[in-house]
């Protein structure tokens, strides 16, 4: 190293103040600020510190930040995922300070977490939609909305309903950045259902503190929480639940169910005919109403994920009921 460093054979390069610079390019951090609104901040022991917290301060923007230290064995978020069950802590934080919004980032923060002014955690798949909507409006941008294919419709039924077009991709964002880079300046937004989600302009990667910063945006130009955008959809373009299940099979289990899905293509689930199946990662069955169920086996252990949308919670429970009978079948 020290040979190295007399020879001039290194240089050294620190990402960070262009990151910044970019992303005050792509968020209105003025409206955010005008709005007045205060933000709780959980970067879950994580790399997020330093960045969401500093664009904060910077922006004179009103916030808390909780688990922003550095701790290698993330005691007590354990896994450092922003999910709903890490998070359910993080609204005392919210009511105690009175904050319109939490926003979280994973470990490496390329993931996100946001919780609403209630403690209501929205889901990725919800979050990503209720995004596209909001660049649609407050940008105009048109062009193309990539998902992988495990990911919510909400964003198909958004795209026919303002002209946007929709491309689907294999599970995995390497795919999903493929489109950005294709595509370029007719690229509008991509994201997958695990919270992954990157815009226009930016990185043909996941970026969980852009998610989050544009969450915050959002609810400071539409003045009013993200669940009521999320009905403002709705209403717009129709009802849409989903909902995601991982079962842990045993090694029998796991090998009954690759061989019920080359050689038995179901004919429904849950009384609703099978109109079409898709294999471009995992299995999609398309049911005749427009619901859809989606099945995919991890490929390092024997765990199998099934996927669900509905236009009713109560029809998504009973997909998944049955999507489960048909995972654990033992024909």
């Amino acid at each position: 190293m020290d040979e190295a460093k007399a020879a001039k054979l290194l240089e050294y390069f620190d990402p960070k103040p262009h990151y910044l610079k970019k992303l005050k390019e792509l968020i209105d951090f003025r409206s955010i600020k005008k709005s007045g609104i205060k933000i709780a901040v959980d970067v879950l022991n994580g790399t997020g510190r330093g960045y969401l917290d500093e664009l904060l301060e910077e922006e004179k923007i009103k916030y808390v930040i909780t688990r922003n230290w550095r701790d290698v064995m993330f005691p007590k978020s354990g896994a450092p995922e922003p999910n709903k069950e890490n998070l359910s802590d993080f609204y005392s934080l919210m009511q105690k300070e009175k904050c319109s919004l939490g926003i979280a980032t994973d470990g490496d923060a390329d993931r996100f977490g946001v919780l609403d002014s209630d403690g209501t955690f929205i889901n990725p798949n919800q979050l990503i939609s209720i995004l596209l909507y909001h660049l649609i409006k407050t940008r105009k941008w048109k062009g193309v909305a990539a998902r992988s294919v495990m990911t919510t419709h909400l964003i198909d039924k958004i795209c026919d309903k303002f002209g946007l077009k929709v491309k689907e991709t294999p599970v995995g964002f390497k795919f999903i950045g493929e489109i950005l880079t294709e595509e370029k300046e007719n690229f509008v937004i991509c994201g997958e259902e695990s919270g992954g989600l990157t815009i226009r302009g930016h990185v043909p990667e996941k970026d969980g503190i852009l998610a989050c910063f544009l969450a915050a945006e959002l609810v400071a130009i539409s003045g009013q929480n993200i669940r009521a955008t999320l009905q403002e959809i709705f209403k717009l373009v129709g009802k849409v639940y989903s909902d995601r299940v991982n079962f842990r099979l045993s090694n029998e289990q796991m090998e009954n169910l690759r061989n019920n899905l080359s050689n038995r293509t179901p004919d429904n689930f849950s009384n609703i005919k099978v109109k079409k199946t898709i294999t471009l990662d995992g299995h999609k069955f398309m049911l005749e109403d427009g619901s859809w169920l989606g099945v995919r086996l991890s490929g390092t252990e024997p765990v199998v994920r099934l996927y669900v949308e509905a236009d009713s919670i109560e029809k998504m429970k009973n997909l998944i009921r049955s999507g489960e009978e048909f995972i654990k079948r033992e024909e």
